[in-house]
């Protein structure tokens, strides 16, 4: 199981004043840093900023695995003991972040360890690169950090990072930690791209995504997800499952094919196993979100509805449509899983995944180690094509994305 270690810092230039955040997720045995967060939250108290702090650093930890094992260092006290459950919280603005950051995972798999403040210097520069990019009325940005080249130093010949395969953060830390050794002044961009190098790392294992074929929702663009009326193929989407069928068999490189349990995904993935000779396995978590009241629901509908839960659903993938759906964040760790699962079942394999429109953009963002908001900004036809492999390593390559030449 993967070891993380979460440091987190919060400050405030008046408290309360002017205030950010800083957190890093940290391999525990190699020491390679995996992620990093820092955001300018407004006016605010220390002790506000170091629980936001501590929430971005879990959420990262989540993202970057959700069984792992968590090791959070704080120089807050305060924080350290609250969450540790040793003293109460009192004031109405700490129980709100204690709860949510007490929900990100299991208590089980997470420890807070109180460490000086000189040992923090990681999440407080990260923090302060926050509230200085707020004073000049802008966020932070990770490619213009310097917290990691000031932080501990990396070795360039320590092991491959240990996280999930598929995301790239792992593998972006190593490089960047290779050149700060080398040099400090060599910019980031001139780290080689994910999936170079001399190393020979073997057959990859390869997702090929397929969104399945379009039913009578689809060209309404209405919701469509794990709690409404599970509908078949149209007639249009059973011509888009043969065509893709076809495409798939002249190409003669799937060795398996795997489907989200509901009936769209089924009809698709039973067309193309039946031209190429293979059964379907299928997958509970590769099902589409569960959408909630939103079911069956153009956008426009739900905008003239429930204007304040799109509206909040849009900006946090915390937050789960109206009537009890699924957040983006737990979709997340779902699909996660999953591939890990499948990653171990099918090593080297060429794997067809058969899924939804959430699940496919999931696996490609968390490949390419880009934010949750990435998710609005990627197109997904029916019956489409992406493909992601997944090396030794622990990083991934995104290969296609949103194919329908076979369509054509």
């Amino acid at each position: 199981m993967p070891k993380f270690v979460v440091e987190a810092d919060g400050g405030s230039r008046g408290n309360p004043g002017p205030a950010g955040y800083g957190a890093v997720v940290i391999d525990a045995v190699t020491g390679e840093t995996l992620a990093e967060a820092a955001e300018y939250i407004g006016i605010a108290t220390n002790n506000v900023a170091e629980y936001k702090g501590l929430i971005a650093g879990l959420k990262s930890a989540r993202t970057l695995d959700p069984a792992a094992d968590v090791h959070v260092r704080m120089d807050s006290k305060l924080v350290v003991e609250q969450m540790s459950g040793r003293w109460k919280i009192k004031h109405p603005d700490m129980k709100p972040l204690a709860a949510e950051a007490a929900r990100i995972l299991p208590a089980g798999q997470v420890r807070y360890e109180w460490i000086p403040r000189e040992k923090n210097k990681h999440a407080d520069r990260l923090a302060n690169e926050a509230m200085d990019a707020g004073k000049k009325g802008k966020q932070w940005e990770p490619s213009r950090s310097t917290a990691e080249l000031g932080a501990r130093a990396r070795s360039a010949a320590a092991p491959a990072p240990q996280g999930p395969p598929g995301d790239a953060a792992a593998g972006a830390a190593k490089a960047r930690a290779a050149l700060a050794a080398a040099s400090p002044a060599v910019p980031e961009q001139a780290a080689p791209p994910v999936g170079w190098g001399s190393a020979d790392l073997g057959t990859p294992a390869t997702f090929v995504l397929l969104r399945h074929g379009e039913t009578v929702l689809t060209p309404e663009k209405r919701f469509s997800g794990s709690g409404g009326s599970d509908p078949a193929l149209s007639a249009v989407g059973r011509r888009q499952a043969d065509a893709v069928a076809g495409a798939l068999a002249a190409r003669g490189t799937i060795e398996a094919v795997v489907s989200s349990p509901l009936l769209r995904c089924r009809e698709t993935a039973d067309a193309v196993a039946t031209r190429l000779g293979l059964e379907v396995s299928v997958e509970d978590g590769l099902r589409e979100t569960d959408f909630g009241a939103w079911e069956g629901m153009t956008f426009a509908e739900v905008r003239e509805r429930y204007a304040d839960d799109l509206s909040a659903w849009l900006a946090s993938p915390d937050v789960a449509p109206t009537g009890g759906g699924e957040s983006f964040a737990s979709v997340t760790t779902r699909v996660a899983a999953t591939r890990t699962t499948l990653l171990a079942r099918h090593p080297g394999r060429t794997v067809l995944v058969v899924t939804h429109v959430t699940p496919v953009k999931t696996l490609v963002r968390l490949a390419l180690g880009a934010p949750p908001e990435s998710l609005f900004r990627m197109e997904l036809s029916a019956a489409s094509l992406s493909a992601v492999a997944y090396y030794a390593d622990g990083n991934a390559s995104l290969r296609l994305l949103n194919d329908t030449s076979h369509l054509r």
